[in-house]
């Protein structure tokens, strides 16, 4: 391949099976493996990922967006949908189409006694607001081009006065 070549496949290109997995682990709920396959590429305005959930375990916290719509494409196994307060089943082929707002918050679940396998693939909006209905958190994040990225996770109950620490 010419060096243009090579140069235009790392950009645009790439393979579930090159990318690194990564593991989240934190029991009992929790057990993830994750290839962030947008990382590194000329991608903007998505990030997708390959992930694999284990038997009884959530990929993340139930949550929603105000800014970023998703999409889950069930590869392999099956399991449940916890979205709206309503369990939903889920299977190899079914794509899940989750819109930003209040209405949809969501939670993939492997019901099942073998791995989960799916694409997540997101818009990556900023300024974004992530709600944990469960835990009554937030998270706000700010530009993450910006030299200065912002990002807080907070407690909703711990509201500051809209004049606390100014002149």
């Amino acid at each position: 391949m010419s060096d243009r070549t090579t140069e235009l496949a790392g950009a645009l290109i790439r393979n579930i099976n090159d990318v690194p997995m990564t593991r989240l682990l934190r029991d009992p709920h929790y057990d993830a493996k994750s290839a962030r396959l947008a990382q590194g590429t000329v991608a903007q305005k998505l990030g997708a990922a390959f992930d694999i959930l284990e038997p009884g375990k959530c990929g993340c916290p139930y949550h929603l967006h105000h800014a970023q719509e998703e999409i889950f494409i069930i590869l392999e196994g099956h399991g449940t949908l916890r979205v709206a307060d309503e369990m939903l089943p889920i299977r190899t082929g079914d794509v899940i189409f989750i819109p930003a707002g209040p209405e949809y918050p969501h939670q993939i679940i492997n019901t099942s006694d073998a791995p989960l396998k799916y694409y997540s693939i997101s818009t990556q909006e900023t300024p974004e607001i992530c709600e944990y209905p469960d835990s009554d958190k937030y998270l706000a994040k700010g530009n993450l081009k910006s030299s200065k990225p912002f990002e807080v996770i907070d407690l909703r109950t711990q509201s500051l006065n809209y004049w606390d620490g100014e002149p």
